[in-house]
């Protein structure tokens, strides 16, 4: 985790006003662009890298910045409110070091380096077509000699097709649960059993690419191996899930504020009967609503950083109940902005569109919301047989 706490703000806040001027000059051409071409191209990757916005939040000793958490989530925030999919590298790229830093050796340690300087991209590798917690992985290894032979499938993996390496999650051969889940650094460089199937046709998040990986007794050593046997759901989990769900939720608040913009200069603009659309008190209603809603998500979002940030008990339910409450707002605001805008709003000419298109992805982005109701049910009802023992509990 980033322990540093320290941030200059003078300096703090003219980076946020340059990523500001950036979101609304640079990345709009971008983003027209991107929707355009149906491809994130390489160039606005670099201009990423080149800018340091994928090494925001690393640690200064990982090269990155070492903006703390909740500040980080600042910058996510105008960030998210430009084109999906630079709101998507720029996010993956703060948040995989998370994951892997903790468990890395010190040859492992210079790729993490590299991912965080942008030098190479981790695509995140943990999602399966028939397994859904993470504890039900069904992706295998066999391990003979210092070499693991990997059998499985992988999909919906964000980067898969053109990133340099995955991180990817299985068990041991004949283990269940969360017992003999390995966390490996997979090189996508056409290993021998390795099958890497472009299904980048989404609804939104247009150009970032999106692969189905099959493989069959592909070879990795078991050097690519983060931590140890058993440290796979580790990784995953509590590496990256737990605060990648909270910049999700971020990234809620960030779009939703978009959406909200593009409403207000439309009601602003448009006149029906004589009268423009903001004045008609139902348009001001959805206004309001959407105001309140933005507001309320955003507190609980940076709560559940500052949660995260600080190791507080209760860091794993915030993170989920933020995503939560920020998705449901996110669906909630871009329905009605795109309301407000009537039949125009419809028209791919017009930004709402892909705002709203791009919104519906974060339902499930990091784990939907009925897998993060069973994370948050099942620590508060933890939390009160902790605070409340039973009677048998006193006398045992």
């Amino acid at each position: 985790m980033n322990t540093d706490t320290a941030i200059d703000e003078n300096e703090f806040q003219q980076l946020k006003a340059e990523i500001e001027a950036w979101v609304r000059g640079p990345g709009e051409i971008w983003a027209e662009r991107i929707e355009a071409e149906g491809d994130v191209p390489r160039e606005l990757y670099e201009e990423l890298r080149d800018r340091g916005y994928l090494s925001l939040a690393a640690p200064v000793e990982l090269g990155g910045r070492g903006i703390p958490f909740p500040r980080y989530l600042e910058l996510l925030e105008i960030v998210s409110r430009s084109h999906a999919s630079i709101r998507m590298l720029v996010h993956v790229n703060n948040g995989t070091w998370r994951a892997m830093e903790p468990f890395a050796n010190a040859e492992q340690r210079e790729l993490v380096k590299k991912a965080v300087s942008g030098e190479v991209l981790v695509a995140f590798t943990l999602t399966e077509a028939t397994a859904g917690t993470g504890a039900d992985l069904r992706s295998t290894v066999r391990r003979e000699g210092d070499t693991y032979y990997l059998n499985g499938e992988k999909h919906l993996i964000t980067f898969g097709v053109k990133c340099d390496y995955w991180l990817l999650f299985a068990r041991l051969e004949g283990t269940i649960g969360k017992d003999g889940t390995v966390a490996l650094l997979v090189p996508n460089t056409g290993l021998p059993g390795a099958e890497v199937i472009d299904d980048s046709h989404t609804m939104g998040v247009h150009g970032t690419d999106h692969a189905i990986l099959h493989f069959t007794d592909t070879p990795v050593p078991v050097s690519a191996r983060l931590g140890e046997e058993g440290d796979g759901l580790k990784v995953a989990l509590g590496g990256f899930l737990l605060p990648s769900r909270v910049s999700v939720a971020m990234s809620a608040v960030g779009l939703a504020e978009r959406a909200q913009e593009l409403a207000i200069e439309y009601a602003l603009k448009r006149e029906t009967f004589g009268k423009k659309l903001a004045e008609r008190p139902v348009i001001q209603t959805y206004l309001a609503e959407n105001y309140a809603d933005i507001a309320a998500a955003r507190a609980l979002v940076l709560e559940a950083a500052r949660a995260y940030e600080n190791d507080a008990p209760d860091a794993a339910p915030l993170s989920s109940a933020s995503k939560i409450v920020a998705v449901d707002m996110l669906a909630r605001v871009t329905d009605k902005a795109l309301q407000i805008h009537g039949g125009q709003g419809y028209w791919a000419r017009n930004p709402i569109e892909r705002v709203y298109r791009d919104a519906r992805a974060q339902r499930f982005e990091e784990g939907t919301n009925e897998i993060q109701k069973t994370v948050v049910a099942r620590a508060v009802l933890l939390d009160y047989a902790a605070t409340h023992p039973t009677t048998e509990n006193a006398e045992a």
